[in-house]
């Protein structure tokens, strides 16, 4: 029911001329992001006794996915607030915090927006540079962030900074909701490959004062920025890309299957070239063992299970094959597949950031390797 009702959102709501659009002019549409939340889809994570129809992290996954097979502009500010801000907030927020933002992400679509990674620090996020140092009952915010994605549609930049000694690496880090719009935030637009509509931005912060009922978990959350930023929610995230990257991959799978009995050459459909047959096979079966890795990891964090290990086998297998299926349908194309009037262009641009998003491949490798105890 909830994917029929997501497909006949979609079409009415994001048809592709207007996807193309949102692309080619970086543009969010805000519009359809409050029509999202009108159905109670940003609901999905957050409690009833909050406004929302209680955490179902499998129906979250199927909208990110149904979302993100026609629109990322769409699809990615869904996550920013049913995923960045909902889960994290039932997880590791406060009790204020949940009463007053857990609401907004119900019935207004709140968006969080990751504040982690900086110019000199990626997969080693305990080595932030970004400082918050305490002045009565104000933080002071220094430093800046790299890749910071929606960070100017959103109401919270979700931001790791260091609050002690950087010698003690894990200990002194906490995670603080910082306004975009705060005096001393300037962003500065990054122009990417793909990913268009929330935008991409450099982040930096001159001395900007939050207050500290700012810092997740409240005034308790001081310098347990780490123990939060590491916990379920971050098996989630990792679904959340595989999602993301599954949904990419729909959407060429059925551009190349219609276009494979559409095209015609010497007098047949190309669709009855071996070759051609082979190549949809493959990629309707590679989609058929990337589905089966994300909606089992989603049962497992439903279950309340450990699931660490196989979140971390779902992004890495989904988002690499994930990205060999949409670069094989574009083959399929042809040079058609390079074209931007295609939607094919547009899903190229995007897979191909889905193994780095949310933890690189490489490091998925590692966390797989130590989660399942082989020795070093």
């Amino acid at each position: 029911m909830l994917r029929d009702t997501l497909r006949r959102f979609i079409e009415k709501e994001m048809p592709r001329d207007q996807v193309s659009r949102w692309d080619k002019e970086n543009m969010f549409p805000r519009d359809v992001h409050d029509k999202l939340v009108a159905l109670g889809l940003t609901g999905l994570t957050v409690p009833e006794e909050y406004g929302g129809s209680g955490r179902d992290i499998t129906a979250t996954i199927v909208t990110i996915e149904e979302l993100c097979s026609r629109s990322m502009a769409v699809g990615c500010a869904y996550i920013q607030s049913s995923c960045y801000a909902g889960l994290n907030l039932v997880e590791v927020g406060s009790d204020e915090q949940r009463r007053t933002l857990l609401p907004r992400v119900a019935s207004e679509g709140l968006m969080f927006a990751y504040g982690f990674t900086e110019p000199d620090v990626g997969a080693d996020l305990a080595s932030v540079r970004t400082s918050a140092r305490r002045e009565g009952d104000e933080l002071v915010i220094r430093g800046s962030k790299r890749f910071c994605s929606g960070a100017a549609i959103s109401d919270y930049i979700y931001a790791l900074v260091r609050t002690g000694p950087a010698e003690e690496k894990y200990r002194n880090l906490s995670l603080v909701l910082i306004p975009p719009d705060a005096p001393g935030v300037v962003l500065e637009h990054q122009d990417t490959m793909g990913l268009k509509g929330g935008g991409t931005f450099d982040v930096s912060f001159d001395d900007v004062r939050i207050p500290v009922k700012n810092v997740v978990g409240g005034e308790e959350g001081i310098g347990q920025g780490w123990r939060k930023l590491v916990g379920p929610g971050l098996d989630v995230e990792k679904i959340e890309v595989a999602a993301m990257a599954l949904g990419i991959a729909r959407g060429a799978i059925g551009d190349a299957w219609a276009y494979a009995q559409e095209r015609v050459q010497f007098g047949k459909p190309i669709c009855t070239i071996q070759s051609i047959r082979h190549m949809l096979a493959d990629v309707k079966t590679r989609f058929e063992a990337c589905r089966l890795m994300t909606y089992s990891a989603a049962a497992l964090i439903d279950s309340h299970r450990p699931a660490a290990a196989e979140t971390a086998m779902a992004k890495l297998f989904v988002c690499d094959t994930a990205r060999d299926i949409v670069l094989t349908c574009q083959q399929i194309l042809g040079a058609y597949g390079y074209v931007r009037d295609f939607d094919m262009e547009r899903y190229v641009r995007d897979i191909l950031v889905m193994p780095i998003l949310g933890g690189s491949s490489a490091i998925q490798r590692n966390n797989i390797a130590n989660l399942l105890k082989l020795p070093r």
